[in-house]
């Protein structure tokens, strides 16, 4: 099981796991962004004094094979042996298409995870899934490897902005409908607008908990882990779409308006509670806004959606609930119950 470390000085962390680890070379994958924003916090440190940087452009649009290919020019230019090491300084992006090229090169070389953005903390970095986009299909190439260590560090929060802020808390609530009912309205009643910090922190390593237990009973996504896809069935599709249609959203914002639909399914499929699904509908719309899309665009989201990894036979397998914490999976709906879902996403 891979190692979490909750860090409150990442300076002399990240020293100490560079030492432990006995890597010949270290290379450090950053994105234009946390280059800037989240570099100079590793300034202090020894270890990234004697780092080889590796820097891609940001968000989701550069999470491709030409990236990927470009990075693993670098490691080879950089002489990086099966005993080199990568840490991945980044969001999501940053995390998934680093741990793939390091699983990849050379068969795989051991890389550390330092998740700057929210989102990152308590979904990319954790559970070893690594990949790429490819034809237009989110994450469609990838592998299965844990990092080496996962650093956790709240300060990093700190130069988040709303909406990035906004994108990983979507995953907290997620989790929380997962876990119980006092995880969720925890959840209900935090402040987006005005965020508590310490108390943030409390909630993350609540949520990242809850993923890791799941993730340990079953790394390879054959059984429970598939719980971990509430709103994501319906929210990749969006994410596909908005890409498609050169207005890409952040994940996070893709995972709310997923879990609007697939709550709305769970209620008139698996009897969720119509109330509790009204609070979060509620919560979502007002801290994530709409999605716009029209109907002639349900023929094509059906398509997508049957793009889904997680699909066997041709047929959408969905995870839902029956009540908070009481997950379903492998669920078939109608091609009519899905399009009803979108009606509801647009017109409530």
């Amino acid at each position: 099981m891979q190692q979490i470390v909750y860090s409150h000085n990442i300076t002399s962390c990240i020293d100490q796991l560079c030492t432990e680890s006995e890597a010949d070379r270290v290379f450090l994958l950053t994105d234009e962004t946390t280059e800037r924003l989240c570099r100079p916090l590793l300034n202090e440190s020894q270890a990234m004094k004697e780092t080889q940087s590796i820097v891609i452009g940001a968000t989701d649009t550069h999470k491709t094979l030409e990236t990927l290919a470009n990075v693993w020019k670098a490691l080879s230019n950089g002489k990086a042996s099966r005993q080199s090491l990568m840490i991945n300084l980044g969001g999501g992006m940053v995390t998934d298409l680093g741990g793939f090229a390091a699983a990849s090169f050379k068969r795989g070389i051991d890389f550390i995870n330092i998740p700057t953005t929210l989102l990152a903390m308590v979904d990319a970095s954790v559970g070893g899934k690594t990949g790429i986009n490819f034809n237009g299909l989110k994450n469609e190439i990838g592998a299965f490897k844990e990092a080496r260590s996962v650093v956790v560090d709240t300060e990093f929060l700190r130069t988040l902005d709303d909406e990035n802020l906004r994108s990983g808390y979507a995953e907290m609530l997620k989790h929380s409908l997962l876990e119980n009912a006092s995880m969720w309205a925890d959840h209900m009643k935090f402040s987006l607008d005005e965020p508590d910090y310490a108390h943030l922190q409390e909630l993350v390593k609540q949520s990242i908990d809850c993923k890791q237990r799941i993730v340990t009973e079953d790394p390879h996504e054959h059984g429970i882990r598939k719980a971990l896809n509430l709103g994501h069935t319906v929210g990749h599709a969006f994410e596909s779409l908005a890409l498609e249609q050169e207005r890409p959203i952040l994940h996070g914002y893709a995972v709310a308006y997923g879990l609007l639909c697939e709550l709305y399914l769970s209620a008139i499929h698996s009897g969720f509670p119509t109330e509790q699904m009204q609070q979060t509908v509620r919560f979502i719309r007002e801290n994530y806004g709409e999605f716009p899309f029209t109907c002639d665009d349900y023929p094509h989201l059906y398509e997508l959606m049957l793009h889904d990894k997680k699909n066997v036979g041709g047929v959408i397998n969905f995870t839902l609930l029956s009540g908070i914490g009481q997950v379903e999976l492998n669920q078939h709906l109608s091609q009519e119950q899905v399009y009803e879902s979108f009606d509801f996403f647009r017109e409530g």
